[in-house]
């Protein structure tokens, strides 16, 4: 497989403000018990056979590619009867060394909480159990100062709440209601993470949610990137942005030629076998925000 090249950065839109990016610190999990043994969103099909190997192979990709953009990336190790915890964006939600803990909808994922929790505590981080059912940054999304927060399929609106009052922000529920997006960050991209609320920017597919989450999405975000169907349905949106890099699918053709258009520096990673459990990129990324 091919290994990403990393751009020269173009020119920005004139409209636009050059862009910077800034390191981040981000855990991930080395897909070492890859496989897809049961169905629990649309993406996933136990009948399709899938290659641990070749998972492992584009995962190492995403990594390398971190590193070589400059940022840190710590490791949990998958335990072996939980073939998703590669997913790390789940396990959590970081912001100023708080740790706020997931609590999955499915059973099969339910050993996954208490094993991200455990990792969290043993590196100094302040643990939060969540009293609510809640799927980590699948559904929770910093934006500025701003958090957006998903519901519809997985996270409860009762984890908004819980979040609001963790860490004192504002928490914008937006409801998600086609299966193919049941997580938050498989229909908005965070392009402009550290910017405050009137600089930040986001990517996002409208028919992913209700009418009145279009509405505040519009509202909030008038400049936002709108995105296609096709760059969607392969989880183009599933994205990370350092403020300039923003890694995404490699297939997401038209989404990269707008990220261009606005002066981001788009990298492709192909993680077409993790995409057969249902994740991409972001899916593969928890930020540690200390």
């Amino acid at each position: 497989m091919p290994t990403p090249t990393l751009h020269d950065a173009p020119s920005p839109a004139p409209a636009d403000t050059p862009r910077t990016a800034t390191p981040r610190h981000y855990l991930m999990c080395r897909p070492d018990h890859f496989t897809v043994a049961y169905r629990i969103n649309p993406w996933m099909d136990p009948a399709v056979p899938t290659d641990t190997g070749l998972a492992v192979r584009q995962w190492q990709t995403l990594h390398d590619t971190y590193l070589e953009l400059g940022h840190e990336v710590e490791l949990i190790d998958q335990l072996p009867a939980l073939p998703d915890m590669v997913y790390t964006a789940n396990g959590g939600f970081v912001i100023g060394g708080i740790a706020y803990g997931a609590r999955f909808t499915h059973e099969q994922r339910a050993a996954e909480g208490p094993a991200f929790m455990e990792w969290f505590g043993e590196r100094g981080y302040r643990v939060i159990d969540p009293a609510n059912t809640n799927e980590g940054e699948g559904d929770f999304l910093l934006v500025g100062e701003r958090i957006l927060a998903g519901t519809g399929f997985r996270s409860d609106t009762g984890s908004h709440a819980e979040v609001a009052a963790l860490f004192g922000r504002e928490v914008v529920s937006l409801t998600l209601v086609n299966p193919s997006y049941y997580h938050l960050d498989t229909a908005i991209s965070v392009l402009d993470p550290l910017t405050d609320d009137a600089g930040a920017n986001i990517a996002y597919l409208p028919s992913a949610f209700d009418e009145p989450s279009r509405a505040t999405l519009e509202r909030l975000y008038p400049q936002a990137i709108v995105v296609s169907e096709e760059d969607a349905s392969v989880l183009g949106l599933n994205s990370i942005s350092d403020g300039l890099n923003v890694v995404i699918a490699t297939r997401a053709t038209g989404f990269e030629r707008q990220l261009r258009e606005r002066g981001y520096n788009p990298i492709g990673v192909d993680l077409s076998e993790l995409l057969l459990g249902g994740g991409g990129v972001k899916c593969c990324t928890l930020e540690l925000r200390r």
